[in-house]
């Protein structure tokens, strides 16, 4: 695990924060929000990474474990990082989901209906469909811990 974790690890960390602070860029998001925008991409994909080299199971349940505590880092650092530079989360959000996005397998899914696999193509659509799942119980998580950090900060002050 070590020596993947600074090899390969590292390399994939920082190519997805180029990618999420690319993809930023793209969506024309501001400066300021840009490279705090790539960290939290880069914190999600190596959480992604961790988890999937780390569990000893199936390749679909890695997909999803993997994916779910991915999009939950991405959805509570979006929520700080919101907080922190006085923007809205979404400007956080959409650019760090890049590096998870299943396009491999989507493309893999298309090129193997045109080719005449339809059996191969529905166990790729399968894990399009648990990735994509997944991410939205991941942010939908997060936002319940956001949510509930903050309202568990505004009583302590009142105290």
């Amino acid at each position: 695990m070590w020596h993947w974790l600074l090899t390969t690890g590292l390399l994939q960390t920082i190519l997805a924060y180029l990618a999420t602070a690319g993809f930023g860029v793209l969506l024309n998001i501001p400066r300021r929000a840009v490279n705090l925008s790539g960290w939290v991409g880069a914190a999600g994909w190596l959480t992604y990474e961790a988890l999937y080299q780390v569990l000893p199971t199936t390749i679909d349940v890695k997909l999803a474990i993997g994916n779910l505590v991915a999009a939950i880092v991405i959805g509570v650092a979006s929520g700080l990082a919101a907080h922190y530079k006085h923007m809205p989360m979404i400007i956080f959000n959409i650019p760090s989901l890049v590096p998870l996005v299943p396009g491999g397998q989507s493309y893999r899914v298309v090129r193997n209906l045109v080719t005449g696999h339809p059996e191969i193509a529905n166990q790729y659509l399968a894990q399009v469909v648990i990735i994509a799942g997944v991410i939205a119980i991941g942010f939908l998580v997060a936002e319940f811990i956001n949510r509930m950090t903050w309202h568990l900060a505004q009583s302590l002050k009142q105290l």
